[in-house]
């Protein structure tokens, strides 16, 4: 099942997500779903919250960064409950986008190394270091889980240039070849 993206402005998106235990119902189904709502959307990343479910859930399939790093081919992972244990290394900027907020694109900084502990789709605790532009997908995700967006991540300055493009996802008043649900119509 293909699910709609909740936009920008949703509430979902702004509030801390629920713990989940091995029993939450159908969650084969649903992290099936996740990835193919996030391969039909063309995102490298998706969390729970951007489909409207509020649990510490998100997937992601780093394999459109391979060209960059050779590691990402097969870096297809599942993540719940994750619980970020440290964030270090040198910061770096990198040019992110998102599926809720559509149509923008920010350089966001970032520490380049993590340890995130989690676990996997069937229930089994890793704790594991990523770097580079796996760690940038799994920040970026984990913060969905926090309720945080990547234009928190940004200057006020640019948040308030950016206010009319925002308003607009959040009227719908954009065009994306993915299934979206916003908040005011």
């Amino acid at each position: 099942m293909v699910y709609p993206i909740v936009s920008y402005g949703s509430q979902v998106l702004k509030k801390r997500a629920e713990v989940i235990d091995p029993d939450y119902p159908n969650l084969k189904e649903f992290i099936q779903s996740m990835f193919d709502t996030m391969y039909a959307s063309a995102g490298v990343g998706l969390a729970a919250p951007q489909v409207n479910f509020s649990i510490r859930l998100f997937v992601v399939d780093g394999e459109p960064f391979d060209d960059e790093d050779a590691t990402l081919t097969k870096f297809k992972k599942v993540f719940i409950n994750p619980e970020m244990l440290d964030e270090s290394g040198e910061r770096w900027k990198f040019n992110e986008g998102c599926l809720s907020i559509p149509g923008i694109r920010e350089d966001i900084d970032r520490h380049k190394v993590i340890l995130i502990k989690y676990f996997d789709e069937n229930f089994v605790e890793h704790t594991n270091t990523f770097s580079g532009i796996a760690a940038r997908i799994i920040q970026h995700e984990y913060d969905h889980l926090e309720g945080v967006l990547f234009t928190d991540r940004i200057s006020p300055l640019k948040r308030q240039l950016l206010k009319r493009k925002l308003n607009d996802i959040i009227r719908g008043k954009v065009s994306v070849d993915y299934k979206m649900r916003f908040p005011v119509k």
